[in-house]
């Protein structure tokens, strides 16, 4: 096929208007052709950017995964880096389904959202290096950019939303000075000349988490669309989240007020939620600290609902003494069971966390919540009075599903919740009626649905679906999900043959305790097969996985398994859990127990890397972008900033102590230290603009066993990033021809010599 075959404009005229493949067919008696990088590429991805609040039109947006393809790593931590996916954005009508394109071809904008009445599709568009706040007219199709004043732009990170009447838009803007700024502070940290980092009693911020807080540094603004007339809503100042009524009256933010690394908290920051309210300068200060605290508001931004160490209480902005001012006394409605915090017994501890509530959902019009602790979750009023929507199973009792809000009718009446089992493929939606307090299956099945979202006058809803192993595509239905259609099939390419069977198992870790794991079973290949294990930490939906599947398409069994971490034992895990997984599938006849391979990105190419330090059971392992010494990565990977130190100490990487606590730990875990103990052939790969986790790191394990003379490969992509090269589609081919060369060398060359 030709390079423009390949390319972008015949993949879009592919999905969009023939809706065929373009290659082969499989016919009777003629094997399937193994997925390519190309088809990878062409992996579609359609999403429902906004719903109008009629539910007449919706907003949806198209791209593949080509369309990602360009990434500059390199610019990881510049907060002025912008870099908007193209996409294909249409108008649909969601009773005829019938799209008007907005663009004749993709064009990389963001943010879509509907005004009011419909009639308008607003979003931001990418040009000449600016993001433009641009408002399409559906029935003219005539276009309005924003003009913005001068010296200032779109803030990088900027929101875009409608005020209530559809008169305005709002968005952040930014100085020009401040772009010329963190640019030079970031060129000074990357590449010098001279950098000099002072102590933390100079610089009490980590120099690369001050240059990611500048990002905060905006001004909220209104966009008269008619007009062309822009009013600063909220000035120039660390705004890290914003909120406004639609009215513009109310202003809200989150205002940053860091002045040091917090350790305790990943990536943590001081914050303090604060108000100002019509022409009065006056700060009104709703939550002093934001951390550890949900705030929630009414759609009038009038009332707001503050959740923090399991209460919730109400506050309000109100007319006191005919003004309109924040009255920042709260009232608590939900509070957890009174039990002294001197009782440390278990009991007490237990009884205080099962009574602890949290903020689920705020109703639109602030007169009730939804709540939710251990045994349940609750209908609120202001007063306390609790009604019980769904009851929450112990966490031990895997055979009930568990319930999760999805979506809250803007009248009240009505919940949308999914109850999904823990042990089965059995997914539900339900609504629970407030009135009548009856709750009815909607639908029930192996589906997965995802992002559910209901117009605000009620009669229409949107989701995403998808049935095992595929990409999910946009539905459209009424508000009972009864009429449901199909708004766009974004992968017909996709045919069920080309596609691995996705198996959901059950098995014994090495502990006795039950797991489940997702297995991809091989195409065209019977009998016990070649398995790859793709490991990370635990799995259970059987989503679309394109690693999976390329290497299922080429005959291998691919299963990913779950594990149980320890704190303190990280490196146990995966022992248990993934052997045990092997030997569960050997045993029902899925692998053969000489043809085991191990790969993982990350985290996992880090339980890769550590795995085969314990075991010799694996013939072939690949460590994509995962770090092998401990002791080094601790305090590396500056671009984001107390990210390791946290992971080790406190969250994903589960040591429970700094390295100067527990230093035989981080020894324990660094797989380059037992390199030696090492016989599975092994295959790295990296990226060099990898700020997550540099290459050098992973380095160090080539050159220890090259040193031990130990079969192993490096690939190190130069311009590549954290995981799978996005940069070019040579890169992204050469990564997914070396990974499956790799398996094929090391898991398919005896077999075929035997034979």
């Amino acid at each position: 096929m030709s390079a423009a075959l390949n390319g972008r404009a015949f993949a879009r005229l592919r999905l969009f208007m023939l809706g065929i493949l373009s290659c082969s067919v499989v016919t009777a008696g003629h094997a399937q052709a193994p997925l390519s990088a190309s088809d990878l590429l062409d992996v579609a991805n359609a999403s429902i950017a906004d719903l109008s609040h009629d539910g007449q039109w919706i907003a949806l947006t198209v791209n593949t995964r080509r369309d990602n393809l360009g990434v500059d790593a390199s610019r990881d931590g510049d907060p002025s880096y912008l870099r908007v996916t193209p996409v294909m954005l249409h108008a649909v009508n969601a009773r005829t389904l019938e799209r008007t394109a907005v663009f004749p071809a993709a064009r990389a904008v963001r943010g879509a959202t509907w005004s009011p009445d419909g009639t308008r599709l607003a979003f931001l568009e990418l040009t000449d290096g600016q993001l433009r706040p641009t408002v399409w007219e559906r029935t003219s199709r005539r276009f309005t950019v924003a003009r913005i004043p001068e010296g200032q732009y779109v803030a990088e990170n900027s929101e875009l939303r409608w005020n209530g009447d559809g008169t305005q838009l709002y968005f952040a803007l930014r100085s020009a000075a401040w772009r010329t700024r963190v640019q030079e502070r970031f060129a000074t940290l990357v590449r010098g000349p001279i950098t000099h980092l002072g102590s933390p009693k100079a610089e009490p911020i980590l120099p690369w988490e001050a240059l990611r807080r500048e990002s905060y540094k905006r001004s909220v603004v209104a966009w008269t669309v008619a007009r062309q007339q822009i009013t600063t809503l909220i000035p120039e100042t660390m705004v890290s989240s914003w909120e406004l009524s639609p009215d513009g009256t109310v202003r809200i933010w989150a205002d940053d007020q860091t002045t040091k690394t917090d350790y305790q908290t990943i990536m943590g920051r001081t914050e303090r939620l604060v108000a100002r309210v019509g022409s009065d300068t006056t700060l009104h200060v709703i939550a002093p600290r934001l951390q550890g605290t949900t705030v929630q508001w009414s759609e009038d931004r009038r009332r707001f609902f503050v959740a923090r160490e399991g209460t919730i209480s109400m506050g309000r902005i109100a007319a006191v003494n005919g003004n309109t001012a924040a009255d920042t006394t709260r009232r608590r409605i939900l509070a957890p069971d009174s039990i002294p915090a001197s009782d440390t017994s278990a009991t007490a501890r237990a009884a205080r966390a099962a009574t602890r509530w949290s903020l689920v959902r705020t109703s639109a019009r602030g007169d009730a919540i939804i709540a939710s602790r251990q045994d349940g979750v609750y209908l609120s009023d202001t007063l306390g009075a609790l009604t019980r929507i769904a009851t929450l199973p112990d966490s031990t009792d895997q055979s009930s599903p568990r319930a999760s809000v999805l979506e809250w009718s803007h009248d009240g009446r009505h919940v949308y919740l999914a109850l999904n089992a823990r042990d089965r493929y059995d997914r539900a939606i339900v609504r629970w009626d407030a009135q009548t307090g009856v709750t009815d299956t909607l639908a029930r099945d192996a589906q997965y649905r995802t992002g559910l979202r209901l117009a605000k006058q009620g009669g229409t809803l949107v989701l995403n679906v998808a049935t095992g192993n595929r990409p999910a595509d946009p539905h459209v239905a009424d508000a009972s999900l009864g009429n449901v259609r199909k708004v766009h099939d974004a992968n017909p390419q996709l045919t069920a043959q080309r596609l691995a069977r996705t198996e959901l198992i059950r098995y014994l870790d090495a502990d006795g305790k039950p797991q489940w794991g997702v297995l991809y079973h091989p195409i065209g290949s019977t009998g016990p097969a070649p398995t790859v294990f793709l490991v990370y930490e635990s799995f259970f939906d059987d989503g679309f996985d394109a690693a999976a599947n390329y290497l299922a398409s080429r005959g291998y069994a691919v299963m990913k398994p779950s594990v149980s971490f320890e704190t303190g034992y990280p490196g146990e895990a995966w022992l248990k859990g993934v052997t045990a997984a092997a030997n569960h599938l050997i045993t029902i006849g899925v692998a053969d127990s000489s043809r085991l391979g191990v790969h993982g990105g990350s985290y996992g190419g880090y339980a890769t890397n550590l795995l085969i330090t314990q075991t010799k059971r694996f013939k072939a392992a690949i460590n994509i972008s995962g770090k092998v010494d401990f002791i080094s990565f601790y305090t590396d990977s500056p671009r984001i900033g107390n990210r390791n130190t946290h992971a080790a100490e406190r969250s994903q990487d589960r040591i429970g102590a700094t390295l100067w606590e527990a230093p035989l730990k981080y020894i324990q875990h660094s797989a380059v230290m037992f390199a030696d103990r090492i016989t599975t052939p092994l295959l790295l790969m990296t990226g060099g603009e990898d700020h997550n986790v540099p290459a050098l790191n992973t380095r160090e394990m080539y050159y220890a066993l090259r040193r031990l003379n130990k079969e192993v490969e490096w690939v190190n992509y130069a311009n590549g990033g954290h995981g799978t090269p996005m940069t070019n589609e040579t890169e992204f081919t050469h990564f997914h021809e070396t990974m499956a060369a790799w398996y094929d060398r090391w898991l398919k060359r005896e077999k075929a010599a035997m034979q």
